[in-house]
């Protein structure tokens, strides 16, 4: 008899663990594919942005490498459902289900063990989402932070205003094969509302002492200051391409900080303002604007995974009904859009936030009651089924 207990105890064991793998495996090939074609995908458009800006592919690549995180956290728990409803249908299909029944193992020990282990899921998805991601997309801003424009023949495109670099716009009428630009204007602002415009009639690209300069041949120059003009004629004169900046935004986003600065922020911008403490924050783009962006950064990273026990859930509705069933295969297809619909309104509830913590109790409490409910439904459908017989 204590033979008999500990084999079965084994057998479980060893079931609940072949069960998981499998789930784990396809989570893990599915999440890697799909990543790696929306990365695909993105890249193509990265380049085209960093193609635009002049940057080198160095550049590129570092910046999309550290776009992959990001990724896997937006689709994680679509693969997540994915790989369990996928799972659970080919071991129903395949019969594979009935040696868990046969073992003495119940549908309820089945889906406690899931949902015990999808907190650890939700663990690691907070992580990701709290931590790496932040982390690596403040890597990828700072590559642009630290990087200088290289590639200047190709956002000089001819019969378009080029704005890319910070307060500068660049038009030319022309570009033969050898470089050389017809019809120059160019135009730069500066902070006190000085503006200086150029007009020249060619001009090339050309690079000095590893300084990238727009030589510009015959025109002029015109420089505004208090409504004041002053106009000087030139044959020659070297515009400085490297000491300018890019357009593309490199400060910190509010994204891009962890969920310890967030909260930090929430505390200095919120709490302390209501003590009447006033509190100096090193969080970067942390101001009353952004209160919003700030929560709903917090809610995204803290409350919607929470919505991972619930998905998975719904997909261990598979194994509630018998493949005999002749609703079977409206069931797998209702199952499957419940699961989206449930993925997708987790998404969209990060709207619904507000700007203090007791307006958005109702949203808190959502992922509770859904787990809750349906938790309910499972256990009362299955508790019927026992009744019977």
């Amino acid at each position: 008899a204590i033979y008999e207990v500990k084999y079965h105890i084994s057998m479980k064991k060893i079931l609940f663990r072949k069960l998981l793998i499998d789930c784990l495996k396809f989570f893990v090939l599915s999440t890697i594919s799909l990543s790696t074609i929306v990365w695909v995908f993105q890249a193509v458009n990265y380049l085209d942005i960093m193609v635009e800006d002049g940057r080198n592919y160095l550049v590129y690549f570092k910046y999309t490498i550290y776009s992959f995180p990001k990724i896997i956290g937006k689709i994680f728990p679509f693969t997540i459902f994915l790989s369990f409803f996928y799972v659970l249908s080919k071991y129903e299909e395949n019969n594979e289900m009935l040696i868990f029944w046969t073992h003495g193992i119940n549908k309820i020990q089945i889906i406690n063990f899931f949902l015990k282990f999808s907190l650890l899921i939700t663990i690691f998805q907070i992580f990701l989402l709290s931590t790496i991601i932040p982390h690596t997309q403040d890597l990828a801003r700072s590559i642009l932070r630290d990087s200088n424009i290289n590639f200047f023949d190709n956002f000089l495109k001819p019969k378009k205003f080029n704005d890319v670099i910070k307060g500068v716009t660049i038009y030319a009428g022309s570009k033969d094969q050898n470089g050389m630009l017809r019809n120059i204007y160019i135009k730069k602002l500066s902070r006190d509302g000085e503006f200086e415009v150029t007009y020249a009639r060619s001009g090339v690209i050309k690079k000095q002492n590893n300084t990238n300069i727009l030589v510009l041949y015959n025109g002029e120059n015109i420089n505004g200051k208090n409504d004041n003009l002053n106009t000087i004629g030139f044959s020659k004169s070297d515009f400085n391409l490297s000491m300018l900046e890019s357009n593309t935004t490199t400060y910190k986003k509010i994204q891009e900080n962890t969920l310890l600065d967030l909260i930090t922020c929430y505390n200095n911008l919120v709490i302390d303002n209501e003590n009447n403490k006033k509190k100096f924050t090193s969080v970067e783009n942390c101001s009353f604007s952004n209160l919003h962006n700030v929560l709903g950064e917090i809610y995204k990273r803290v409350i919607v995974p929470l919505y991972i026990p619930i998905i998975i859930l719904v997909s261990l509705f598979l194994i509630l009904p018998n493949k005999e069933n002749l609703n079977y295969t409206k069931f797998k297809v209702f199952n499957f859009l419940f699961g989206l619909t449930v993925i997708i309104f987790s998404e969209t509830t990060i709207r619904l936030v507000g700007n203090t913590i007791l307006s958005n109790i109702k949203i808190l409490i959502i992922p509770l009651i859904l787990m809750l409910s349906i938790y309910s439904i499972i256990f009362y459908n299955f508790y019927l089924k026992n009744k019977k017989l």
